[in-house]
């Protein structure tokens, strides 16, 4: 179902015609009874239509409706879609035309899921949602919906826990309203849907062998050194999927990212001891390097002479000194070199 702008009258001149109209039935009631006191059936006429509008004059008024920027009404008139309020202001509409938004008591949090009027709701948004058609407009506003922290296995079967921030709007409201029974919901629940879709997709470091594009070589992809890609990816996916509701996504970012608890720690001590093998790795070169240019000055300069055996020992020695822990202690030989 498209999405049909609706073109109504002016709501401040049918107000003041309804309030004129109501003021003439209660003067007819006036007159008429007076001339019914006065024994005149013509009377009767006039009482009779002034007192039928004063009970169905209030009906007119329930057309009257108030649109605010960024705010959209959808309006059924029995059962048949007639259109949609879309431009702010104060209109006239069909007084039986009936308001649709199935997800007006749904609160989508800006840091919690989809619920159903939480506790966090304040009081003037509950009272908007008992307020019955203003409370059923709907925001074409920019909203932000922050699902749960998810655990999710990554292509390593490592069990992670991820959380994602979805930006969106409403585009088509006739679709929103009617090609789904609560875009809200059907928003969280594809936002969940794609997020494993995506996850199980990507490692969760940099892992060799690991093709996370899908053209068959193995790449350096991962999701905590590609996190704008893997949210791309997931903005895109969770887009194909609400196409038929008339929803918009904007923008998805990554809000939470760490292993699971169960493996948190020793995930730690996997990167901690990685870092002491890169770091070693690191002081062992250095140490190499400088063993062989402290050789090559001392044969430069001649300044001693070494055998194989003793040069073997300052090898040692100068590597215990310079790959140690702590610092060393200087042991001096006051006697020969032999």
């Amino acid at each position: 179902m498209k999405e049909k702008v609706l073109k109504a009258k002016p709501g401040m001149a049918m107000l003041i015609l309804f309030i004129v109209l109501y003021i003439a039935s209660v003067a007819l009631i006036i007159i008429g009874a007076s001339l019914m006191e006065n024994q005149k059936n013509i009377g009767a006429l006039p009482f009779v239509v002034g007192l039928i509008w004063v009970c169905i004059g209030i009906i007119p008024f329930f057309g009257l409706k108030i649109i605010n920027p960024q705010e959209a009404l959808v309006l059924t008139l029995f059962g048949k879609y007639t259109g949609t309020l879309k431009e702010p202001g104060f209109y006239y509409v069909n007084p039986f035309s009936s308001a649709v938004n199935p997800a007006y008591k749904t609160r989508l949090g800006q840091s919690d899921d989809v619920g159903i009027e939480p506790a966090a709701v304040n009081k003037t948004d509950k009272a908007a949602a008992q307020s019955g058609s203003a409370s059923k407009k709907i925001s074409l506003k920019i909203m932000t919906l922050n699902n749960r922290k998810q655990k999710i296995n990554d292509v390593l079967g490592n069990p992670i826990e991820i959380g994602i921030a979805v930006i969106w709007k409403v585009t088509d409201t006739a679709k929103a309203v009617f090609n789904v029974d609560n875009f809200k919901e059907y928003l969280s629940l594809q936002c969940d849907g794609a997020l494993r879709n995506i996850v199980r997709i990507y490692p969760y470091d940099i892992n060799p062998g690991i093709d996370t594009t899908g053209d068959g070589e193995p790449d350096e992809g991962s999701l905590r050194g590609s996190g704008n890609v893997v949210a791309e990816r997931i903005r895109d996916e969770i887009q194909k999927n609400v196409d038929q509701a008339g929803l918009e996504i904007l923008e998805t970012r990554i809000t939470h990212l760490a292993y699971a608890p169960e493996i948190a720690s020793v995930m730690l001590q996997r990167q901690q001891a990685s870092a002491i093998i890169d770091a070693r790795k690191m002081i062992v070169d250095g140490a190499v390097g400088m063993v062989e240019m402290a050789l090559e000055k001392l044969n430069e300069n001649d300044v001693v002479k070494l055998d194989e055996e003793r040069k073997a020992a300052m090898v040692s020695n100068l590597l215990v000194v310079l790959c140690g822990n702590k610092d060393a202690q200087p042991v001096v030989n006051s006697g020969s070199l032999y």
